[in-house]
């Protein structure tokens, strides 16, 4: 195939072709798929892999950085319509377009020269996947799944391991590729990890880790900010000496030193089940007042807001709910939405929860563009659905937001069309009675 592509290895690509079939066939099962299974699949280079996914599997999405090898893919498969080659970097690539293929997996024999760039690109969260085999060399692989007070523990190990369960599998040498390596590689499954950690600000976590491991044999006392809390009640709280540099720290105590660090004051708090709700009528009317979880348990109804958030590039906000939320956790939804509290009118409700939940201060009142009646899909609410701009930082609690992202409108009509199940069905009734171009 090479040679029918006039390709010639490259180094500076990181180009080591697998040559192995039985190493091929081995790597491609421990992706564990069904015929439901999208696979994406990046640096797919001479199909040695994809051969085995072919006619296997619902959809099969190749991402190829060479050119040649690229339109050679395209050839290959041109008569199969599940398999999709796109000539594209994956580092660059846009992942946002993988959600509407859920189920997905992913799968890759990564470059040398870039594999972490296209892991940080593509399986950092938000990521669609829900499962992950890689192939690297094998020291970026021990570095993956290193454990605390190792050599190969740093930066690269909390940031996986904050998102994925990783498991070494296999060593791979130098003879199963053309051209050979000089060093081993490795293969590593990689699971999302779904409980064992409290919630927390990602984006905090992250930046305390560059800190700490900046200067990896300096005390983290030294190296964290300065307007955090007393670092004697850390250090208690963790269990750990004053003087503690910061591989020597877990991912739990990395993630309890996070939210130590956060000061949001709803870091804890997804919803608070004694909120007063105005109670009311069919025609919005009130007619009295209750609890938010007895609002929930007898589905009496009330009042709530949705804002869809849009940036300069028309793209829409959307949140991933925290797994603590009462309602809906783990589903995608509208960028901010809200119950009102009582005695509070709806475009009030509406500039609050844009604060509270993303941190967007608006300057002035956010545009109506839909009413929606109480119906079960709402939750037995009356909705307004407001439209906002913002082109800023946000900034969310952990507790009740998971995760946000940008979608474009194309990709959320897809994604909502292949799985709707994936979405809060509020965001869902409100999608359908807005225009949302």
């Amino acid at each position: 195939m090479l040679d029918h592509a006039g390709v010639l290895p490259s180094k500076q690509l990181g180009q080591n072709f697998l040559i192995d079939p039985n190493m091929a066939r081995w790597i491609v099962s421990q992706l564990e798929i069904t015929e439901n299974d999208a696979v994406v699949e990046v640096g797919p280079g001479t199909a040695s892999l994809s051969t085995h996914l072919v006619g296997k599997v619902r959809r099969l999405i190749l991402i190829e950085f060479d050119a040649r090898l690229a339109a050679a893919l395209k050839e290959k498969f041109r008569d199969d319509p599940s398999v999709e080659v796109h000539h594209a970097d994956g580092v660059k690539f846009d992942g946002r377009t993988l959600f509407k293929h859920r189920p997905v997996k992913f799968l890759g024999n990564l470059p040398y020269s870039c594999g972490g760039a296209i892991m940080k690109n593509l399986l950092s969260r938000p990521h669609p996947f829900e499962r992950a085999v890689i192939m690297l060399q094998k020291e970026v692989i021990d570095r993956l799944a290193a454990k605390p007070g190792t050599k190969d523990y740093g930066i690269l190990s909390l940031r996986t391991q904050a998102n994925w369960e990783v498991q070494p599998l296999r060593t791979v040498p130098p003879e199963a590729f053309y051209p050979q390596p000089k060093i081993d590689s490795s293969v590593a499954v990689l699971r999302p990890r779904t409980s064992g950690l409290p919630v927390f600000d990602y984006r905090l976590f992250d930046e305390l880790i560059r800190r700490g491991f900046a200067q990896r044999r300096k005390q983290l006392k030294k190296q964290l900010p300065d307007d955090g809390p007393a670092w004697e009640d850390i250090t208690t709280q963790l269990g750990v000496s004053s003087t503690v540099r910061g591989e020597e720290l877990t991912l739990s105590q990395w993630v309890d030193l996070t939210r130590a660090f956060d000061p949001h004051p709803l870091k804890d708090l997804p919803q608070k089940a004694g909120e007063i709700f105005d109670v009311v009528d069919a025609d919005d009317q009130v007619t009295g007042t209750a609890t938010r979880a007895e609002v929930h348990a007898q589905k009496l109804i009330h009042r709530a807001v949705h804002v869809f958030v849009f940036n300069k590039r028309g793209d829409l906000l959307l949140q991933k709910r925290s797994p603590l939320k009462d309602l809906c956790p783990g589903l995608w939804d509208s960028s901010v939405s809200g119950h009102l509290d009582s005695g509070e009118d709806y475009e009030a409700a509406a500039v609050r929860e844009l604060e509270e939940e993303m941190g967007i201060t608006v300057e002035s009142p956010p545009e109506e563009i839909a009413r929606i009646t109480p119906r079960e899909q709402t939750g037995w609410e009356h909705v307004r659905l407001y439209r906002a701009r913002h082109d800023g930082n946000l900034r969310y609690p952990a507790a009740e937001v998971e995760a946000a992202m940008w979608f474009p409108l194309t990709e959320i009509a897809a994604w909502i069309a292949a799985n709707p199940s994936d979405f809060a069905p509020g965001f869902l009734e409100c999608w359908k009675n807005s225009n949302p171009n």
